[in-house]
């Protein structure tokens, strides 16, 4: 089993900036992509920023030129740079992690959130 833990979370005002950690722990064989998702109230969850472990980065349009997506293989942790913070920014994040168990198999782990709100 692999625990996600996600750090760094909080209260911003608009135009300000965050950086989101989360680390990996437990029996890891080799993992894969790290991605992070958000979910605003109301609204379904959807994919912000996702890494592989070769370092290729996507993201979603709302955020390209303001998130930062890194990683640190050594460390499996990933980090989420958010600049320039937008109201609409707020919503709970998640950590998400596959890792290929060998065999062809691959497991989906979650962190459990942290609140990013942007508000004056």
């Amino acid at each position: 089993q692999v625990q996600l833990v996600e750090s760094g979370g909080g209260l911003v005002q608009p135009g300000g900036s965050l950086r989101l950690s989360c680390a990996a722990s437990g029996t890891i064989f080799s993992i894969t992509t790290m991605d992070w998702y958000r979910q605003a109230p109301g609204k379904q969850r959807e994919l912000v920023a996702s890494t592989t472990s070769g370092g290729h980065t996507s993201y979603v349009d709302s955020v390209k030129g303001r998130f930062t997506i890194s990683r640190d293989n050594a460390k499996n942790t990933v980090y989420l740079q958010m600049n320039s913070l937008k109201p609409e920014d707020t919503a709970v994040y998640y950590c998400n992690a596959v890792d290929a168990v060998g065999g062809g198999n691959l497991k989906l782990y979650w962190g459990q959130g942290t609140q990013v709100t942007v508000s004056s």
